[in-house]
């Protein structure tokens, strides 16, 4: 990495302890460059590294065959040591070398052989399934984040994501970090909608709290438990039913339409009704209404518990009537219950 860092006038320390230098073009560009290097030890999360090694050295240190291939630009000449190019041709995930060793070095591996299997539809080598069975339950000593991210990347790029939830399942993933995770898939493949978020809510029961396992962002944790709270769907296709869903799920309308997108492999009927209501421009909530706190005060009403009470008698009358939602309407209603 120093010769790196000497070769070229811009660069970045992208990840030097392991040997990645990050080197800025003429166009600020960045190109992430690594020195081949092998592992002198690891814990099974962390590796410490020996620099300067040949590349048929840091292709043996790689996880899968698919993986370790190397091309020379200038020579024209592709490194294979460990029969990559079949297993490609085959649709084949590989360990190199002996399959217990490579996911003893990095844990985080049986996830990544998921991913690749689910995303690209290819089989897992019997001795590779084998050694990630066996080696799943040392999935727990992972950081939560580097978890989240292969689980978040997988539903983001599986072919079929009832696949892969299999796979975390019959691997022993699931049972470390997301034991949640149904056993019967309950959404429709093909998948269009790849939202990890609104994905995990769909696969796992008690989604916020997988998402909080996974140290996933207060915002991603906050939107699953609203989706969750519901209700899932406005019960009858109507104009009134519609608008006093909306009113009851606010911000979580839309993700709860997805879902239920996902889950029937199309748009409810009463989505329809929800993108009429919206074009219409009826209000659903307090801030929507003709008539706010501020004009209450002025027509008398004191701030407080009485002001509350009167917002939301008018919430509740315009979902019922939207054509009430005018300022002269709402004040004749407020005086007459007053």
């Amino acid at each position: 990495p120093d010769q790196i860092q000497a070769l070229f006038p811009r660069t970045g320390a992208v990840g030097i302890k392991h040997g990645t230098v990050g080197v800025l073009d003429r166009d600020r560009r960045l190109h992430e460059v690594t020195t081949f290097r092998r592992d002198v030890t690891t814990d099974g999360r962390h590796a410490v590294v020996e620099f300067g090694v040949s590349i048929e050295h840091d292709l043996a240190r790689r996880d899968f065959t698919i993986n370790a291939l190397a091309w020379h630009p200038f020579r024209h000449e592709l490194k294979d040591p460990f029969g990559g190019i079949d297993d490609l041709k085959a649709g084949v995930v590989r360990a190199v070398g002996e399959p217990a060793r490579r996911f003893a070095e990095d844990h985080l591996r049986i996830l990544r052989m998921l991913r690749f299997a689910s995303r690209f539809g290819f089989a897992i080598a019997p001795e590779t399934w084998q050694a990630a069975q066996t080696g799943a339950p040392q999935l727990e000593g992972l950081s939560a984040e580097r978890v989240r991210e292969e689980w978040f990347k997988g539903l983001e790029t599986a072919r079929s994501v009832a696949g892969l939830a299999k796979g975390w399942r019959e691997a022993g993933a699931a049972r470390v970090w997301l034991p949640e995770l149904y056993d019967a898939i309950p959404i429709a493949e093909p998948v269009l909608i790849r939202d990890p978020v609104l994905l995990t809510v769909a696969l796992c029961r008690g989604p916020a709290e997988v998402l909080a396992r996974l140290k996933a962002s207060n915002a991603e944790i906050m939107r699953a438990q609203a989706i969750s709270r519901g209700p899932a769907e406005p019960g009858l296709d109507t104009p009134p039913a519609v608008r006093r869903w909306l009113a009851r799920v606010g911000g979580a309308a839309d993700d709860l339409i997805s879902l239920a997108s996902l889950r029937a492999g199309a748009a409810p009927a009463w989505a329809s009704t929800v993108a009429q209501s919206r074009a219409r421009g009826e209000a659903t909530s307090r801030g929507e209404l003709a008539l706010a706190g501020a004009d209450l005060q002025g027509a008398g009403v004191p701030a407080g518990p009485e002001m509350g009470q009167l917002l939301e008698r008018m919430l509740q009358a315009v979902l019922d009537d939207p054509g009430l939602n005018t300022r002269e309407s709402l004040l004749a209603l407020v005086r007459s219950w007053r």
